[in-house]
């Protein structure tokens, strides 16, 4: 991706001849890079996070935030997932297409639908286990006797 990048700068500005079309077949290869990269980067801890809360709360307060926010997220992505699968289904009828070489983009919205589901049954996955554990207290605390 990256060289094709290069090669297509060299082209434009040292010869005055830019190559036709790859603008949409870069536009198109991220897209496959980044459905390819969302799962991933969520099962191994490579996406953005703040870890602020982690140094002032408690132990029980985390483990309610770390629910809500679990939820929240397999909820918003994949809503985001059958949001980007509906509009990949609209296709060349909608416009949807790329600007020189008209490549459709319903393969690439059903890959990045894709990426974003795999990332919610991995945040539904994170969210049973959080769930099962909850009632077990941590080494540093004592168990919640409710009263």
């Amino acid at each position: 991706l990256t060289g094709l990048i290069v090669v297509q700068v060299v082209f434009r500005y040292v010869f005055g001849a830019p190559i036709f079309g790859v603008e949409d077949i870069v536009r198109m290869a991220l897209a496959v890079v980044v459905a390819g990269s969302i799962a991933y980067g969520a099962r191994h801890g490579a996406h953005v996070s703040v870890d602020i809360l982690q140094q002032i709360a408690s132990r029980r307060l985390l483990k309610y935030t770390d629910v809500a926010v679990k939820f929240g997220g397999a909820a918003i992505v994949g809503l985001t997932a059958v949001a980007l699968w509906q509009e990949g289904e609209c296709g060349f009828r909608c416009g949807d297409f790329t600007d020189n070489l008209d490549i459709i983009h319903t393969p690439f919205y059903n890959l990045l639908a894709v990426g974003m589901a795999a990332y919610a049954l991995i945040l539904t996955f994170e969210l049973i286990a959080l769930l099962m554990a909850f009632t077990h207290p941590g080494p540093n605390e004592k168990k919640y006797s409710g009263g």
